[in-house]
């Protein structure tokens, strides 16, 4: 398993270079940190079932491979599975780790919660991943990097979307945790969210008077 997961890491690693630095090889690595927290507290607070953490570790390290913001011509979870069987592993263990990839964004629970509940009943791996990587996408480093991804692909667009994207997703995040250590977690970056913005609206209020 070790030379597996060394394996994918060597992969991600050149193949998040092609993203901007909102979704790059560092932010991978922030999510699998955070993904081995979370699991680690809830076992420890007896909160949950064991967890495999070679799951978590390849569903974290391989998340945003063939993210279809970037890369909308790839098939982004057949990729998955097919780079995991390609460096040796089973099946069953590609089979899983794709089904953790498939449903881990919030486009994918907004479109079918139902389903995701019921991949997390089967899967727990699935909600450890999920918070680690909405965690990311909150407080400091999710205010970062909101705007890098603002200035990377919505180049058109003022830097008061990148606000408006805060009510309109970042900020409900916290409410979609699956885990009690990402809810307490994200309680707290999503105030530093709330904070930023009202901060932003009142530096803002004097140059929208003059418009």
């Amino acid at each position: 398993m070790e030379d597996l997961i060394a394996q994918v890491k060597v992969y991600v690693k050149e193949y998040m270079s092609r993203y901007d630095a909102s979704h790059d090889y560092n932010h991978v690595l922030r999510v699998l940190a955070l993904s081995h927290q979370i699991a680690a507290q809830e076992i420890q607070g007896n909160l949950t079932p064991q967890y495999d953490s070679s799951i978590i570790t390849l569903a974290a390290l391989l998340h945003d491979v063939g993210d279809k913001k970037y890369t909308s011509e790839i098939d982004s979870h057949e990729s998955v599975e097919k780079v995991l069987l390609c460096y040796g592993a089973t099946d069953e263990l590609a089979r899983k780790v794709q089904k953790i990839v498939t449903h881990v964004s919030y486009s994918a629970e907004i479109k079918d919660p139902h389903l995701v509940r019921t991949l997390v009943a089967e899967l727990p791996e699935l909600a450890v991943v999920q918070d680690a990587d909405r965690l990311d996408a909150i407080g400091a480093v999710g205010i970062g990097r909101a705007f890098t991804f603002g200035g990377a692909k919505r180049k058109d667009e003022s830097m008061e979307a990148t606000i408006d994207h805060f009510k309109e997703k970042l900020e409900r995040l916290e409410g979609l945790m699956k885990t009690r250590t990402g809810m307490a977690m994200a309680r707290e970056r999503t105030q530093r969210l709330v904070m930023f913005r009202q901060w932003w609206e009142e530096e803002s209020t004097t140059s929208r008077a003059m418009s």
